[in-house]
């Protein structure tokens, strides 16, 4: 993630650049946040992010003001969403809790002028957003799917999926391509909602199914550890090792210490919640358009550059 945290950085460093051409001419604006709650460790890293970043936009633009919301459900933001508009918000920074649940109540909000960025699990119709700031998720697909093809060679996989967005669909469509030509299976694919405890009963249920598993996609950290905590009591010997993704501190201190159950993992920085902040920011204090799509890489972390993904401060 290192090379990703000079990018926000950068990306930081840019738009307070251009703070003093802000200031002479003050202006009052407010941006509203709405972000699913801490209901996993990635999540949890995002709602750290938004605040920790509302506090530095806040003290770099006089002007501005930043409303960050947290829901625990697709419902609640919607309602969060109303409450948001009603603060008379200029631009709205979403990070949906699902596709299909909020491409309504957002382009609700879009039709009162108000300017939006949506991160990371995108809308149903895109056409809503002025700004979209997301990981790569067809690579962080395809990065998962060659490294299976690359080291498992052949052989049974499971398939752990998140929830029902455009995301999700984008990484296991890539995932399978990348499989193709190979000797590697998809015996079975669950969505475990990017949820350990749910991770957990999933696993169960495939380890009661399937007597032979080689290997399995977690394709979440906080997955990943619900998975493996099954395959401990289970005692399964057969499955060869796990591979999860974002990120997460514990399992990159893992793949660091050489463990062959998670030799591995994906990169995807809760941190790209600043990104959008800093870039809608500048939308209104830069004096430039910021419309567009930005994306950060997905990496493979291994064992030989894992260091350079390691925060031991991080919250995530």
């Amino acid at each position: 993630m290192r090379g990703t945290a000079l990018k926000l950085a950068a990306a930081a460093g840019l738009f307070a650049g251009l703070t003093t051409g802000a200031l002479a001419q003050q202006k009052n604006v407010t941006i509203g946040v709405s972000i699913p709650a801490a209901t996993h460790g990635w999540t949890g890293g995002v709602v750290y992010h938004a605040q920790e970043t509302a506090k530095q936009l806040e003290k770099t633009y006089p002007g501005l003001k930043v409303v960050v919301k947290t829901s625990p459900d697709g419902a609640s933001q919607a309602n969060a969403l109303d409450d948001l508009t009603a603060q008379k918000i200029d631009a709205l920074v979403v990070l949906p809790f699902n596709s299909d649940e909020l491409t309504n109540p957002v382009n609700e909000v879009k039709k009162r002028g108000t300017f939006i960025t949506v991160v990371d699990r995108g809308l149903k119709d895109p056409s809503i957003q002025d700004i979209y700031v997301a990981g790569n998720n067809p690579e962080f697909g395809r990065v998962a799917g060659k490294y299976f093809k690359d080291n498992l060679k052949q052989g049974n996989v499971v398939v752990f999926r998140g929830i029902p967005t455009v995301i999700d669909e984008e990484r296991v469509t890539n995932f399978e391509k990348a499989l193709e030509g190979s000797g590697v299976k998809v015996i079975d694919k669950q969505y475990a909602n990017w949820n350990r405890d749910d991770a957990f009963r999933v696993m169960q249920d495939f380890l009661a199914k399937h007597p032979k598993i080689d290997a399995v996609w977690a394709s979440d950290d906080d997955m990943a550890l619900g998975i493996m905590e099954a395959i401990r009591q289970g005692k399964r010997e057969d499955i060869k090792f796990v591979l999860g993704g974002a990120g997460m501190k514990d399992m990159v201190k893992r793949v660091m210490d050489g463990d062959k159950m998670i030799p591995a993992d994906v990169s995807y920085p809760p941190a790209m919640i600043s990104t959008a902040m800093f870039v809608t920011a500048g939308q209104f204090f830069a004096n430039a358009p910021m419309r567009g799509t930005y994306v950060i890489n997905a990496e493979l972390i291994t064992k030989d550059n894992a260091k350079n993904f390691y925060y031991p401060d991080s919250p995530f």
